[in-house]
C-alpha cells in the first residue's frame, strides 16, 4: 500500500533537530531523556514502539558500557525487523548520562529495566512516546511534524550519504528495518537541488 505524500510527516532540518535538543534542554522536567527519546528517533531511525521498549541490555556491553550498537530484538520492533544499528556519537553522549542518572536508583538492574521511564513507572507506552512528539513540535511551532518525523530524517540523511561511504540503499534498508526497498524510499525525501543537478548532467 503506497504512503501519501501529504500524509506523511515533515522532516527535519539539522537546524530544526538542533532546535528541539535546545528546547528540551532547557524546558523539559526530563532533559536527559526527553533528549535520548528524540535522538532515538533522529539518529537511530527508531519507531514509536521500539523506543518505548529498548531495554539497557540491547544497549550495552558485557562490562555495562554503552556498546557501539543498539542491538534490538524481533520483539522489540515491528515483526521481524530486529537489527543492529551503530550507535551515532551524539546519541551515545545522552545514554550514558541517561544510564549514570538511572543506575544510581536503588532498584535499577541492567538486565531487565527499560531505557525510557516516568516517575511513576519503570516503562511506557509506545503512545506515550507519541504524544511527547507532538507536545514538543506543537510548542516549537514544528507544523507537520510527528513522531515519525525523526525516522523520516534519519532515513532521508542515511539515503543521501551512504554511497560517500561506499554503501548502498540495500544499506539505508536494513538500518531502517523495512522488509522491503519500497517501503524505504517512501519514506526518502527528495531533494530538488540535487534534482536539477543529475538533469544538468546527464
Amino acid at each position: 500500500m503506497s504512503m501519501s505524500l501529504s500524509k506523511q510527516a515533515k522532516i527535519l532540518t539539522p537546524k530544526q533537530s538542533d532546535l528541539v535538543v535546545t528546547y528540551l534542554k532547557s524546558n523539559s522536567r526530563n532533559p536527559i531523556r526527553d533528549q535520548v527519546i528524540f535522538l532515538l528517533s533522529t539518529k537511530a531511525g527508531l519507531r514509536a514502539v521500539e523506543i518505548s521498549s529498548l531495554t539497557w541490555q540491547m544497549i550495552t556491553d558485557a562490562n555495562s558500557n554503552i556498546s557501539d550498537f543498539i542491538y534490538l530484538t524481533n520483539r522489540a520492533s515491528k515483526g521481524k525487523s530486529g537489527r543492529q544499528i551503530p550507535i551515532n556519537k551524539q546519541l551515545k553522549e545522552v545514554l550514558q548520562q541517561l544510564l549514570d542518572i538511572q543506575s544510581s536508583h536503588k532498584y535499577f538492574d541492567i538486565s531487565k529495566d527499560y531505557v525510557v521511564t516516568t516517575q511513576r513507572s519503570r516503562s511506557t507506552s509506545s503512545q506515550a512516546i507519541v504524544n511527547m512528539f507532538q507536545s514538543w513540535y506543537k510548542s516549537l511551532n514544528l507544523i507537520g511534524c510527528s513522531s515519525h518525523s525523526g525516522r523520516r530524517t534519519f532515513i532521508t540523511n542515511c539515503s543521501r550519504k551512504i554511497t560517500t561511504v561506499g554503501g548502498s540503499l540495500r544499506d539505508v534498508q536494513y538500518l531502517a528495518g523495512h522488509s522491503s526497498l519500497q517501503t524505504t524510499q517512501r519514506y526518502i525525501e527528495g531533494d530538488s537541488n540535487s534534482m536539477r543537478r543529475v538533469v544538468n548532467i546527464i
